[in-house]
């Protein structure tokens, strides 16, 4: 290239296949950015048009609600409407003063049956769970061993016996002939010694023979109590050790006692009602405090209090004929120690505990409702004792209370609660001014309601 060409050569490069010139590259790197900037302009513009559409959607809208809301100030007018309570009316009864208290089911006999004797097991006469009496074979041991022995030993009594007979013919002998002068006192008394020795040893015979009566009788194991056995703890044919090896448990069922607990506090009132030979009633209940299983009667009263808890310990009888109440079984016992007769009575729902201290809402008319401070008493879990404040034929608030206050104006709901429980809406009445006091719609507004949802629709349609 010459030097008077046009082209400059410290400016000019080689030009590259498949590259752009420089101005078309610059084009392609900004045409996305204002396709971007398009589509923001396009969103904005749609969020203002829907703005104002949801603004004119609002204002179509709002004469329905100002009707339907009763003219008292469209969504927000619903604030000033009573609330809707249950109640229910102070009841005269009589109620029992009970103590409750954490018991274990304890049988009145357990007996591990053990062998006094040793040897092989020879029978289990025993199916296990089965209720036994007292007497009742439990099991046998090999007896023979113990019948040789007393064979031997009978024989021994029997020699024994002859040398004593023979002793006391010498002595009468002796006896004679010392009268007689004919023999010395000497010998006398010596066989009359001798005498005594024999006799000595024929009863420690005597006693070897009983002995081993005994331990025949003692292969044949009985059950001691009226009761039901266990599982069986040894097998037949293994040896058995005396005193060592249990061969099973037998539980008294019938009667049977709880053991439970009462505070030192509740000590005297049980106290005054034992010494009056008062028969208390004890009920026992499950674990999850819902079913009574049993009723029966308190027996005993431990005669210290527990100083590391705090509690005396009671026993309680019960028949126990159907076997309800099992060995070892958690319960809870609830002993009733008095009845206190012609009381005001309360439904728990209804108490409430705050700055005046147990309160409730008390009924004034028909739709407003007061503060009420009481004292209360004993209490069943349902009912209360109300000591004062209120009086048989008051009406409480016992549903809707969260949102009450002194004064608050109320509705009651039981006929609306009963009717939303059939499944049926409640019927529009009217009052005396002529306002609807039902909560379904009037037919004008749904009209209104329909008519305005219907213009929404359209609108929306257009829109589109």
């Amino acid at each position: 290239m010459n030097e008077s060409s046009p082209i400059r050569t410290d400016t000019a490069r080689a030009y590259q296949p498949g590259e752009a010139p420089a101005r078309e590259v610059r084009t392609r790197r900004f045409r996305p950015i204002r396709w971007l900037v398009i589509l923001m302009l396009l969103a904005g513009a749609g969020a203002i048009g829907h703005r104002w559409y949801e603004a004119r959607t609002d204002k179509g809208a709002e004469p329905a609600t100002a009707h339907k809301g009763g003219g008292r100030g469209g969504r927000h007018g619903g604030a000033d409407m009573p609330q809707a309570v249950g109640v229910a009316t102070v009841t005269t009864g009589d109620m029992p003063v009970v103590l409750q208290g954490l018991g274990t089911v304890t049988p009145l006999a357990t007996v591990t049956v053990k062998s006094q004797i040793s040897g092989y097991l020879t029978q289990v006469k025993f199916r296990e769970g089965q209720t036994v009496k007292a007497g009742d074979e439990l099991a046998q041991i090999d007896s023979r061993p113990y019948e040789a022995l007393l064979a031997q030993y009978q024989g021994q009594l029997a020699r024994d016996q002859a040398l004593l007979q023979n002793s006391k013919l010498d002595l009468q002998r002796y006896q004679t002939l010392n009268r007689q002068d004919s023999i010395s006192k000497q010998n006398v008394d010596t066989q009359g010694a001798l005498v005594k020795q024999n006799e000595g040893t024929v009863a420690a015979d005597q006693a070897l023979v009983d002995q081993q009566k005994l331990n025949i009788a003692y292969t044949h194991i009985t059950s001691p109590v009226d009761g039901r056995v266990g599982l069986r703890q040894v097998d037949q044919g293994n040896y058995i050790s005396a005193a060592s090896t249990a061969i099973v448990v037998v539980t008294q069922l019938h009667p049977i006692s709880v053991i439970f607990t009462l505070p030192e506090d509740d000590v005297a009132r049980v106290m005054r009602q034992v010494r009056a030979g008062a028969k208390l009633t004890v009920r026992a209940y499950d674990r999850g405090d819902a079913h009574e299983i049993a009723a029966g009667r308190l027996d005993t009263v431990d005669n210290q209090i527990d100083t590391t808890t705090g509690t005396v310990k009671l026993r309680a009888l019960f028949d126990n004929g159907d076997e309800e109440l099992f060995p070892n079984q958690f319960v809870n016992a609830k002993l009733t120690v008095d009845t206190v007769r012609g009381a005001a009575l309360v439904p728990n729902a209804s108490l409430l505990q705050g700055t005046p201290g147990t309160y409730v809402y008390l009924m004034d008319g028909d739709n407003k409702v007061t503060v009420r401070p009481i004292k209360t008493g004993e209490t069943d879990g349902t009912n209360t004792v109300v000591v004062s404040g209120l009086k048989p034929g008051d009406r409480v608030v016992t549903d809707g209370t969260d949102r009450l206050k002194d004064g608050a104006p109320v509705r009651i709901t039981e006929g609306a609660q009963a009717a939303a429980g059939d499944g049926k809406a409640a019927e529009a009445k009217p009052d005396g001014k002529g306002e609807v006091k039902s909560g379904a719609p009037t037919d004008a507004a749904a009209d209104v309601q329909g008519t305005a949802e219907g213009g929404r629709r359209h609108r929306r349609r257009q829109a589109q």
